[in-house]
Order: structure tokens, then C-alpha cells, then sequence
């Protein structure tokens, strides 16, 4: 036996003759007349205690935050008023001037890129143009499909903040998916390519073989074409798919990512579908109380400390802005990515509904960005950072252009209908670079709860903290003067 045998026994057993010395211990202690009642325990707050259940604590925290809530708003209706108005919404969505509805026209004129995308797509997969000068349309085509609505929206007067809104939000949408159709379609004729020049390489024969091949070949497709129009659930190659039927089926359908044959559904649930009807309508006019009740008062009275670099109110007034911004972005996630999406598949009958995960529980800001819109995770993955790293891009530089692309749009969506450009929302989310590295570093230290709690701050104090910036900048750019004066009083 070696030495270290030796020293590990002997620990063994002095650990077990420690083992023995304490029963016989308690057994004495236990049988002892002043009948005791202690033995060595940690207190429930201690990390070592395993204590883990605090729902009570859970309730009482909602309980707070419930009557919290309800002062702040009893506050508001006593300072402000009853200021829900559903119809003004209508009002912001029109233009002003209501002549020639510029926020309608706009939203009917994506069928030109739409229409200009497809006869590309057409004359490139019949080979009438060649790949080169068909990509070179498609880019332009796309550029449009950003620029129009940019300059349309500068120019025109008299253009509703919500319908111009609408209108970006639109045009980026219809961008991303276009841009996923147009690479779908792409990645089918370079596979019909490859498999025509490998079938070309292996077989040598006469043009009399070349023409029976030939023959069957067409009297194949002509068989699948029939059988794919007759039997239900018949798959679609390439270049059937390319019709204005599917692109449009593909245009509503709640996804960004193209393929040729989604997953369906048999049958359309009405009790499903009219649950989520429903909710649409009724969180939407929630989000929209909440904006005219308590956003909007809140950041209206943040522009002078902001004006006068009152640092001590500004952020007074930010804390106040963080409760009801971050309620309606809530009820806003349900809405949009539960409710409404689940509404357009059903009625659409597509079958893939995971359009978000458990965000809430992501301990770092790079799970949330994954998790929390799963379709634009999605197409960011299998149309930009995949390809780039095919194409022998680091995954570093990869990602950051993918945060570059999203912070664009974020951009995008605010700057142009505010006609104020500003780049608070890009560098919010390329911010989010760095701090991604901040609550990593943070899981790894803390652990994964403190990590939470880093995302759960950006979410609450960033945003509220981007709209007062930007209606700042805005007042100030457009209303100068009467901001001046205002500052003043």
C-alpha cells in the first residue's frame, strides 16, 4: 500500500469515527431531561439553506406593484382627465389634409416591386436573362422598396405619424420577405443547375436516346404537374412556385422565411380563431388607452428637463415614463406574436406557430435576441449569417452584421415617419453588442439570475428612456421656437 493509500484510509476512517462520535451524541442529548429542541440548521434567506420556495413573496411583489399601479393611475385621471379617445387614432392613421389618403396609396404601390420581383423570377428561371443582370434588378428592386416610402413620406405633406408608421413597418416586412424569395429562388436554380450538369457529365448518348429522355422527362412532369393540381397535398417544385398566388400566399402568411411547400394545417379551428380575434381587439385598444392615458402626458412633461439638462427630474421623469411603456410593450408581445400571428396562421392554415420562446427567463442579452421574435431570428440565421459564414466570414463578423441590419431597421421605422434623423434607435441596438458581453459576464460571475435581471433592466429602462430622446429631437426640430419659449416659463 502507498502513502497516499495510507492518508486517504486513515481520513476515511476519522471521518466515520466522527460520524459515530456525533450519533452517540444526539442519542445522549436526546435523552437528556431539558427535552431539546435545537440542532445545527441555517436560516431560509441563507444560500445554503435550500429553502426555494417564496411564492408568497411572489404574490406580495405582484400585490405592490397592483396598488403601485393603480395610485399612478388614479394620480393620472386626477391630474389629466379621461383622455382614451379611440376615434383620434383614426386621425393620426389618415393624413391631414384628407385629399388623396398618401398612406393607402403608398400601401397599394408595393405591388409594383411585387409584380417587378416575380417577372424577374420569371425570365430567370426560363433562362431568358442571366443571373448577373437578373440580381442586378433584384437589388435595385429592393433599394426601391426602402427608398420609396422614405422619400414619399419626406416630400408629402400631410402625412398621419401612425399611417406613416404603418407604412415603414410595412415596407420593411414586405423587404425581408422578398429579399428570403428572391434567395430561395436563387438556391432551386443553382440545385437544377448542379444536377443538369452532373447528369450531363455522367451519361454519353445519341440524340435519338436524348430525345426519348427528353420525352420522358416531360411526360414526368407533365404526370406530377396533374398530380400535384389533382391530389391534396401535393408538393410544388421548381418553377411552379413561381406565381403571384403564391408569392401573396407567401406575403401573409407569419413568417419571413420562403419555401416552396409550408407545413399546413388540415382544418381551421373557429373557436381558436375567434379567441384571437378577440384578444386583438381588445389588447390593441389597451395598448392604445395606455398610450393616451399615461404615455403621453408623461413624456410630454419629460421635454423640458431634458431641454435643460435637469439630470435629477429628467430621470425622475424617465422612471415614471419605464411603468407604463414597459405594460404596453407586454401586452403588445401577446398581442403581436401570440394572438395575431396565431390568427394569420389559422386563417392562412399554416401549421408552424413558434413565433417566440421563454424569453422572460433568458439569462443574457444574446438568448433574448434568439428567443423572443423567433421569425426574424430566423431569417437573420438562414439568409445572413449562414451564408456569410459560408462564404468564410468569421461568426463574429457575421452577428455584427446581423445587429447592423436590425439596428438599420429599428432606425428605419422610427426616424423616417418622425421626418427626425437621429441615430438613438441604431445605436440602442448595437449597443446591444456590448452589453451582450456585460451579461455574460455577469451570468458568469453571479450566476444566471443577476444575468435576468441585466436583460430585464435594458428591456425596462432603455426603451422609455430611446422615445424620450427621440420626442425630444423631434419638438426640437420641427418645433423650435415654441420649445424655446416653452423651456422658459
Amino acid at each position: 500500500m502507498t502513502e497516499g493509500e495510507t492518508v486517504v484510509r486513515k481520513r476515511a476512517l476519522s471521518a466515520t469515527k466522527a460520524e459515530e462520535i456525533q450519533a452517540v451524541e444526539k442519542k445522549v442529548r436526546n435523552n437528556q431531561p431539558d427535552k431539546p429542541c435545537h440542532r445545527p440548521r441555517d436560516s431560509l434567506f441563507t444560500w445554503n439553506s435550500g429553502f426555494t420556495n417564496f411564492t408568497g413573496f411572489i404574490n406580495w411583489a405582484f400585490l405592490i406593484l397592483s396598488i403601485g399601479g393603480l395610485r399612478l393611475l388614479l394620480e393620472n385621471f386626477i391630474k389629466y382627465g379621461v383622455r382614451v379617445d379611440p376615434i383620434q387614432w383614426i386621425y393620426y392613421l389618415i393624413d391631414e389634409e384628407g385629399s388623396d389618403y398618401p398612406t393607402l396609396m403608398l400601401l397599394l404601390y408595393h405591388i409594383v416591386p411585387v409584380v417587378t420581383c416575380l417577372i424577374i423570377e420569371k425570365a430567370l428561371s426560363a433562362e431568358v436573362v442571366s443571373n448577373g443582370i437578373g440580381m442586378l434588378v433584384h437589388v435595385a428592386n429592393l433599394l426601391s422598396v426602402i427608398l420609396v416610402p422614405m422619400v414619399f413620406i419626406h416630400v408629402k405633406p400631410g402625412f398621419g405619424l401612425v399611417g406613416a408608421s404603418t407604412v415603414c413597418t410595412f415596407y420593411s416586412i414586405l423587404f425581408l420577405k422578398m429579399w428570403s424569395y428572391i434567395q430561395v429562388n436563387m438556391w432551386c436554380r443553382m440545385d437544377r443547375q448542379k444536377s443538369a450538369k452532373s447528369t450531363l457529365r455522367r451519361q454519353s448518348v445519341s440524340l435519338s436516346s436524348l430525345q426519348r429522355a427528353e420525352k420522358t422527362i416531360n411526360n414526368n412532369q407533365d404526370s406530377e404537374k396533374s398530380s400535384s393540381e389533382t391530389l391534396p397535398g401535393g408538393l410544388v417544385h421548381y418553377p411552379e412556385n413561381v406565381s403571384l398566388r403564391d408569392f401573396y400566399y407567401f406575403m401573409f402568411v407569419p413568417t419571413l422565411c420562403y419555401e416552396l411547400n409550408f407545413p399546413r394545417t388540415e382544418r381551421i379551428r373557429k373557436r381558436f380563431l375567434l379567441r384571437r380575434a378577440f384578444e386583438v381587439l381588445v389588447g390593441t385598444q389597451i395598448i392604445l388607452a395606455v398610450i393616451q392615458q399615461w404615455m403621453i402626458p408623461s413624456v410630454k412633461n419629460s421635454l423640458v428637463p431634458f431641454s435643460n439638462m435637469d439630470y435629477t427630474l429628467a430621470t425622475e421623469r424617465l422612471l415614471k415614463l419605464a411603468i407604463p411603456n414597459h405594460l404596453a410593450w407586454l401586452i403588445m408581445f401577446y398581442i403581436l406574436f401570440h394572438s395575431w400571428l396565431n390568427l394569420l396562421g389559422e386563417v392562412l392554415q399554416f401549421a408552424d406557430r413558434n413565433f417566440y420562446a421563454d424569453w422572460w427567463n433568458a439569462e443574457n442579452i444574446d438568448v433574448f435576441w434568439r428567443t423572443w421574435n423567433l421569425p426574424v431570428h430566423r431569417w437573420a440565421i438562414r439568409h445572413l449569417y449562414l451564408p456569410m459564414v459560408d462564404l468564410g466570414y468569421g461568426r463574429n463578423t457575421a452577428s455584427m452584421v446581423v445587429f447592423f441590419i436590425s439596428a438599420f431597421f429599428h432606425e428605419y421605422m422610427v426616424s423616417v415617419p418622425l421626418k427626425t434623423y437621429k441615430i438613438w434607435a441604431f445605436m440602442g441596438m448595437m449597443g446591444q453588442l456590448p452589453l451582450s458581453f456585460l451579461s455574460r459576464f455577469v451570468e458568469k460571475r453571479y450566476g444566471g439570475r443577476f444575468g435576468n435581471i441585466v436583460v430585464w433592466s435594458s428591456i425596462i429602462i432603455g426603451q422609455p428612456l430611446c422615445i424620450m430622446m427621440y420626442y425630444h429631437d423631434y419638438m426640437v426640430i420641427h418645433h423650435g421656437t415654441a420649445i424655446a419659449g416653452y423651456s422658459h416659463r
